[in-house]
């Protein structure tokens, strides 16, 4: 990238051993238009002293070390190397050798030790714009008209001292015109030297040609190298283009996986929520079973218990003719006992009859004869004894006499019974959890 064939002093020293200010970069513009030299201007200050081997490089701004140089001219040494003062220095870049994109880029001044000694400030190499060209145009254009005019009262002046300089070169011409005369007479002498000299002049010409195809078949090198460069930037463009875009494209897949792996998250909540609502309706169904069995079983003891009051009913309604037919039996009894007594009274053998024969004791009812019914109402008691007690609690099988009321015997049962106050429905007392779930179902209708 540079004019010589060798390469520069380089180090990798971390930037924060460097010294920046020893040189001192000026008239750096903010940019340049790509296609012109480039002239870098730079101060040596007093604290460095210029070597053989110093050199002032191009860098991309962000470089890490001094071997990340873009091209670089050797800087040339001062008069007085050894001077206590500041050195005005300026180095002139070739276009060829200058980068050719837009990237920011910095003059850095490097010793032989390879250290950084002096950096400027970032400038772009790229087209003037238009507020560029409008100030280059108002302030430039004044300066360079005052440049022109020094230059132009310059010339004045050295025109005027050409002026009496070619006077007395008149003058000195016509004394070496009488010298001429002179002259002639080693003409001669210098003929042979001149035949020498056009020997050798031809042996130069020859070596002249040879350099010069020399130099062709270094120019087609050049141009074959120059070729080459352009390929190598073409295709490290076609390649930058095809890796942004494969980087675009992985972006992109990487926010589709993130998209892929939130839904994938979501849907493992929906199905996390569905399996707990699916053990909630299992449990809820498992409830409604036993809520329904616990419906049968109280249905089956509600049968039990009405064919027991219909039994109950059955028996107290013989019971009660029983007790009617035992009435007028114990008032027809009466009637025959007063119809008898009326009889003895007129009855000329009541006495000796008494006196013969006692009369025996009125058996249990009152009754001379005995009570005609009373086996049968004997056979009766032990046939009701046979029969279980009907007053006997389904629940918690207590049992009560039977002379209760019908309406105490059935309070007691339904002391033992909650009913829905929806649908009516009856659970017994020891499935309250029961009872409360069919509640609970009546709320989700």
């Amino acid at each position: 990238m540079d004019e010589t064939a060798d390469e520069p002093p380089t180090s990798a020293v971390l930037l924060d051993n460097c010294h920046f200010s020893q040189v001192i970069f000026n008239n750096v513009e903010k940019f340049y238009v790509p296609g012109g030299d480039v002239t870098c201007y730079y101060t040596l200050t007093q604290n460095i002293i210029p070597r053989g081997k110093d050199w002032v490089g191009i860098f991309r701004v962000g470089w890490k070390t001094t071997r990340e140089y873009y091209t670089f001219m050797w800087a040339p040494l001062p008069d007085d190397v050894h001077s206590d003062t500041t050195v005005q220095q300026q180095i002139q870049f070739k276009a060829y050798y200058l980068p050719k994109d837009d990237e920011y880029y910095q003059f850095c001044y490097i010793d032989q030790d390879g250290v950084v000694r002096g950096a400027s400030v970032p400038f772009q190499f790229r087209a003037e714009t238009e507020d560029d060209i409008l100030v280059v145009t108002t302030q430039g254009e004044v300066e360079e008209i005052e440049l022109q005019n020094k230059n132009l009262h310059k010339e004045n002046e050295e025109l005027k001292a050409s002026c009496a300089s070619l006077q007395q070169q008149n003058i000195d011409l016509q004394e070496d015109l009488k010298k001429t005369q002179e002259l002639q007479n080693s003409l001669e002498s210098l003929r042979s030297n001149t035949e020498t000299l056009e020997l050798e002049l031809n042996a130069l010409k020859k070596e002249n040609k040879r350099l010069k195809e020399l130099d062709d078949c270094r120019e087609a090198e050049l141009h074959q190298l120059k070729e080459q460069i352009q390929n190598v930037t073409s295709d490290k463009e076609r390649l930058e283009t095809r890796l942004k875009t494969a980087l675009d494209h992985m972006d992109q897949l990487q926010s589709q996986v993130l998209n892929y792996e939130k839904e994938v998250e979501n849907l493992s909540h929906i199905d996390h929520d569905k399996t707990e609502q699916l053990e909630s309706l299992k449990e809820e169904n498992r409830q409604l079973r036993m809520t329904r069995t616990q419906q049968q079983q109280n249905r089956d003891l509600m049968k039990e218990l009405e064919e027991q009051k219909r039994l109950f009913q059955i028996l107290q309604a013989k019971k009660n003719e029983a007790d009617e037919e035992n009435q007028k039996l114990r008032k027809e009894n009466d009637g025959l006992l007063r119809h008898l007594s009326q009889a003895r009274e007129f009855s000329p053998f009541s006495v000796v009859s008494q006196a013969q024969a006692p009369i025996p004791a009125p058996e249990v009812g009152g009754l001379l004869f005995g009570n005609p019914y009373c086996a049968a109402g004997t056979n009766l008691g032990a046939a009701a004894a046979d029969i279980p007690s009907i007053r006997k609690c389904p629940m918690c099988d207590e049992v009560f006499p039977e002379d209760i009321e019908t309406s105490q015997y059935e309070a007691h049962v339904q002391s033992h019974l909650l009913e829905c106050p929806l649908c009516s429905e009856t659970f017994e007392k020891s499935n309250k959890q029961v009872f409360e779930d069919h509640i609970f179902c009546h709320g989700l209708e």
